[in-house]
């Protein structure tokens, strides 16, 4: 069965860091783009990072830059988001995405998708 698997998420407070890790079954996630999308209550969903196959180009939207790191272990066919320094607006179900290449990923057209992990950030 194809599929793409969350983990990670939970309740920290404001300042703490998660590490979200996304990890791949059925399927060889290093073929693949990999973003992390995020969608909180009453909004829409918006890109946070994405990486590309070979890990060589990387993307974050500028509400995370210099907090969050993608990365991936190809090896373990895993992406992961290291989420540092939370903040509230932070809080959202964190999902991950597959793309064939790192354009089609840009464009929004995804091939897999995970069920969601919620990061909720509150004291």
């Amino acid at each position: 069965q194809v599929q793409l698997v969350e983990s990670g998420g939970g309740l920290v407070q404001p300042g703490g860091s998660l590490r979200l890790s996304c990890a791949a079954s059925g399927f060889t996630l290093d073929n693949y783009a990999i973003g992390w999308f995020r969608q909180a209550p009453g909004k829409e969903r918006e890109g946070v990072s994405y990486i590309s196959s070979n890990g060589v180009r990387t993307y974050y939207a500028d509400s995370v830059k210099g907090r969050f790191t993608i990365s991936r272990d190809n090896a373990k066919n895993t992406v992961y988001l290291q989420m540092n320094s939370l903040k509230p607006e932070d809080t959202a179900v964190y999902s991950c995405a597959a793309s064939e290449n790192y354009a089609r990923l840009w464009r929004g057209a995804i091939d897999y998708w995970g069920q969601g992990t919620q990061v909720t950030v509150s004291s």
